[in-house]
């Protein structure tokens, strides 16, 4: 089991709990936090997953569609993502992520 830890747009902090392999999209949904919409799915065509990450973890590089994804946000800053596009992997344990406001 990977841990992660979620802070809420309300600033609540959430601990979920989610098997390695899961997105972290399906993780945060999983453990019923409604905030994060991830309308499209998990497809990576939408940005209604997007997350602040904290720092200190090794997460995959962006890619061209999630790049060109956040571009459409107006809360994108150099810690944004998009959970779907973050697998869950034992590495991952502990990490920290913010749900971005709603755009």
């Amino acid at each position: 089991m990977v841990q992660i830890l979620v802070t809420g747009r309300d600033g609540t902090e959430h601990a979920v709990k989610a098997e390695a392999g899961l997105s972290l999209m399906e993780a945060i949904r999983d453990n019923g936090l409604d905030e994060l919409l991830a309308l499209c799915g998990g497809c990576c065509s939408c940005a209604t997953c997007h997350v602040y990450v904290e720092e200190g973890h090794a997460i995959p590089p962006l890619s061209d569609d999630e790049n060109d994804l956040l571009d459409s946000s107006d809360h994108r800053n150099g810690r944004s993502r998009l959970s779907c596009q973050i697998p869950l992997t034992a590495q991952l344990d502990g990490l920290r992520v913010t749900i971005a406001p709603e755009d």
